[in-house]
Formats: C-alpha cells, sequence, structure tokens
C-alpha cells in the first residue's frame, strides 16, 4: 500500500530533475539580484555584478561541485527507481531549510541590497554552472556525448 505512494523515477531522470531544481533556484537568486542591481546608478552594477560572477567560480570550484560529484555518484550506485526527493541525501534538507531561512533573514535585513547581490548572484551562478554539470552528465551515462 505505501509502495503505491512512492513517487520513484528512474536515476538517470533524477540527475535531470536535479539540474533542473538547482538551475531553477540559481536563476531566481540571480534575477533577485539582478532587481537590486538594477537600482543602482553608474558602473556600481557592472562591478557588483561581476564580484558576484568571481564568487560563483568559487562557490562552484571549492563547494558545488564536491556535491553534484558525492550525490550523481550516489544516485548511479543505485540499481532501481529512487525517490524523487533523492536528488540529495535526506540529511542535506536540514541545511536546505536553514540556507532558505538565512536568505530570508538576510533580504528582510537592514543590509543594503546591492551588497547582497553580490552574494545571491555567487550562490546562483554556482548553481546554475552546478546544474550544467548535472545534465552534462546525464548526457554522459545517456550516450549522447
Amino acid at each position: 500500500m505505501i509502495k503505491r505512494f512512492h513517487p520513484s523515477i528512474d536515476k538517470k531522470l533524477l540527475l535531470v530533475l536535479a539540474g533542473s531544481i538547482w538551475c531553477g533556484v540559481g536563476i531566481m537568486l540571480c534575477n533577485l539580484a539582478a532587481g537590486w542591481l538594477a537600482l543602482t546608478t553608474g558602473s556600481n552594477a557592472l562591478w557588483l555584478g561581476l564580484t558576484g560572477m568571481t564568487l560563483s567560480l568559487f562557490i562552484y570550484h571549492f563547494g558545488f561541485l564536491k556535491l553534484v560529484k558525492k550525490n550523481s555518484e550516489r544516485i548511479l550506485a543505485y540499481k532501481d527507481k529512487l525517490c524523487i526527493f533523492a536528488f540529495q541525501p535526506w540529511k542535506s534538507y536540514f541545511i536546505v531549510v536553514i540556507m532558505i531561512g538565512m536568505g530570508m533573514v538576510l533580504r528582510h535585513s537592514p543590509l543594503p541590497k546591492i551588497y547582497l547581490a553580490i552574494i545571491y548572484i555567487g550562490f546562483g551562478m554556482a548553481m546554475i554552472l552546478s546544474s550544467i554539470k548535472y545534465f552534462w552528465i546525464f548526457f554522459r551515462i545517456s550516450g549522447r556525448l
């Protein structure tokens, strides 16, 4: 009976789902940051945006790339279909909740939004880069590369 309510998909599609979620969240974060930067004057927006993009390369390389590798290896190690929520370990959902909460606190804090834009672009672009890695792994194991 409980199996009937266990939403599961093929592990290859789970990689696509993971990439899609990471990409969607990354776009959302960058969109928020772009809105904040649009309110600035002069070349400040350009420099703040470039700073955020530089930060994203560090976040991607030293943080998210390792997560993508670990998660994709874990997903590919399974033989059967997986729960659609298994694109990351269950304990990671706690970290996601904390990060969402921190984002909400920062957005409603008195900190200037133009400086928050750097952080949001950093994490947003890093998530988009990570999603590309998920898609690349999917295409590689599907024999489409």
